[in-house]
């Protein structure tokens, strides 16, 4: 193609589509500014590009720009990025994890946008205390639903807005305040017959933390984690009480979840048990 029929042809709607998509692929992240630049049409022009190209599921649309798929099979994905992703799924999950607090109880949820999913569908709940390690799921509570909030402290990830350190509160004397909860939300990256895992060590240290201090835990993940494994372990399955997911996993997950007595909750099996009556929680 010589330099004119290239020019042409960016001028063109699908044609410039097409090379958009080609150089985000390429590029793995870029601003809308670049690409206005680049493509010599309007930035607005450019954010319906790429709005339709995100539509389409040829990359993620992120605040001022966009990232390409090939960029988001990287473990640690940035906030704005992963609040794009599976966003039906992670609605699913969090209203089915809402569904498992109960009134005046006290939960830990751990950082991750599926849990703060779960945070924004507490509107329904009232007298909860909730501790966590995220700065985005404090103002994301319902104000009627909660209580107290806590905020773990530590050295803040700012990739996740989520702090890093050991899951206790210490006294005005220094001494460590010994806590514990009712119900664990914990979401995690990856699902697989040996076990939850995540992509940083640190993380997984504090959640397994959170496990041991909680009486209930519930595992958070997406069909798109499961038979995968990050680098650190989170527990065995038997660690959880629960797994809720927005689909049914393939048989060798769902054998090795049975078999280590973790309850499965989907949509599929929320609506079982209210036509027979069941109370999930």
């Amino acid at each position: 193609m010589t330099l004119d029929e290239e020019d042409r042809q960016r001028r063109l709607p699908a044609g410039r589509k097409a090379q958009l998509a080609a150089y985000v692929a390429e590029a793995g992240q870029v601003t809308v500014s670049a690409l206005a630049e680049r493509f010599g049409v309007s930035i607005d022009t450019i954010r319906r590009d790429l709005d339709q190209l995100s539509a389409d599921g040829v990359l993620v649309r992120t605040y001022g720009g966009a990232v390409s798929q090939a960029t988001l099979s990287r473990v640690d994905r940035a906030v704005d990025v992963r609040l794009k992703m599976e966003e039906r799924e992670k609605e699913k999950i969090a209203v089915l994890a809402a569904s498992l607090v109960k009134d005046g109880s006290i939960i830990m949820i751990n950082g991750g946008t599926t849990t703060l999913a779960v945070a924004r569908n507490l509107r329904n709940h009232r007298d909860l205390t909730v501790v966590t390690n995220s700065l985005l799921v404090p103002p994301a509570l319902p104000p009627s639903a909660v209580r107290d909030v806590y905020v773990f402290g530590g050295a803040v990830r700012t990739l996740t807005l989520a702090t890093i350190g050991p899951v206790s509160f210490r006294a005005s004397d220094g001494s460590e305040l010994d806590i514990s909860c009712d119900l664990a939300l914990i979401g995690v990256g990856a699902v697989s017959p040996t076990g939850y895992t995540t992509s940083n060590l640190a993380e997984a240290a504090m959640m397994r933390e959170m496990i041991s201090r909680s009486a209930r835990v519930a595992i958070l993940a997406d069909s798109s984690k499961f038979d995968r494994r990050l680098f650190a372990q989170v527990s065995e399955l038997g660690g959880a009480d629960y797994l809720v997911t927005d689909s049914t996993p393939p048989p060798d997950l769902l054998d090795a979840l049975t078999e280590s007595g973790v309850e499965l909750i989907t949509p599929e099996t929320l609506e079982g048990a209210s036509e027979s009556g069941q109370d999930p929680q």
